[in-house]
């Protein structure tokens, strides 16, 4: 046995949200073929992605597709206006009034944990404990993160908005002017063991870089990153899943702090102690939620 357990904060939500691929409400047609690109997560959007004068026809279909949905291991998260706007509470008014319940909310513009507090009454007892998706892409949001990332044990996915908040900042968006803005949601989200989401890549027909720019994101800590088309998705999600190497190394770390019982030890030549054994632990763990999840 190990000398003592080793205890790693994780989420209680425990699907694999390696990417999460938007969807416009006012398309209800591109759900289905969003569901079959076999991505983690489909996110049906009433916000950024909806014209102001289509709010109302989107708002209808997202609650029809919430309705409709066959079962299926993509999670469905729905992206409502911000709460406290007119058209934020029009959409949080349309999800209590259907009956339904998405796998997860996705809640913009975070910038202060009164917003997740009032959002929390407003959801009242039908909707409670609904994973709920906090952005962050304001100044203010970026300066509240750690404790909009601890305030509510529903919080599942601390998510980076780049455009929103580089336009706020009035700062490029490029990788060296936003790297304290995504540290520090990395480090926030660690706090409870949740998601970290980075941005979307806005360049669709760039790969090689939307590839860099994921694998960047994943050595910072970052858990998934989100898309805005299908033909993302399998760069994302093979980015962000443990490779056989590292797997292969986890497992013999693991085994050899085993037969050691605990202790410092090196395993081909290389130290190995605690924090090294949790980071083993956890790209396990990593590995079989995706191996689950096919």
């Amino acid at each position: 046995m190990l000398e003592q357990p080793i205890s790693l904060s994780s989420p209680s939500d425990r699907r694999v949200r390696r990417c999460v691929l938007f969807v416009p409400a006012a398309r209800p047609e591109r759900f289905e073929k969003a569901v079959a690109t076999g991505v983690d997560a489909v996110c049906v959007d009433l916000e950024d992605g909806v014209a102001f004068a289509q709010k109302d026809l989107a708002r209808d279909n997202a609650m029809s597709i919430l309705d409709s949905r066959a079962p299926g291991r993509t999670e469905v998260v729905l992206r409502v206006n911000e709460p406290g706007t007119d058209l934020g509470e029009r959409d949080l008014d349309a999800l209590l009034g259907a009956g339904v319940r998405p796998d997860a909310l996705m809640i913009p513009k975070v910038g202060e944990v009164d917003t997740l507090r009032a959002l929390e009454h407003r959801l009242g007892s039908r909707l409670s404990a609904l994973p709920l998706v906090v952005q962050i892409e304001t100044a203010r949001g970026l300066a509240n993160v750690e404790s909009i990332a601890t305030a509510l044990p529903n919080v599942a996915v601390v998510f980076f908005g780049a455009v929103d908040l580089s336009a706020e900042l009035g700062c490029e968006i490029e990788w060296e002017a936003l790297l304290y803005a995504r540290s520090r949601v990395v480090a926030a989200a660690a706090l409870t063991g949740v998601d970290a989401m980075d941005t979307p890549f806005m360049d669709v027909g760039a790969p090689d870089l939307l590839k860099a720019e994921a694998q960047a994101t994943r050595r910072l800590g970052f858990t998934g990153k989100a898309a805005i088309h299908p033909t993302q998705v399998p760069v994302i999600q093979m980015s962000y899943s443990p490779l056989p190497e590292t797997v292969a190394w986890a497992t013999k770390v693991l085994e050899a702090y085993e037969a050691n019982k605990g202790g410092v030890l090196l395993v081909e030549g290389k130290l190995v102690e605690r924090p090294v054994v949790a980071s083993a632990q956890r790209v396990l763990r990593a590995a079989a939620a995706v191996e689950a999840a096919g």
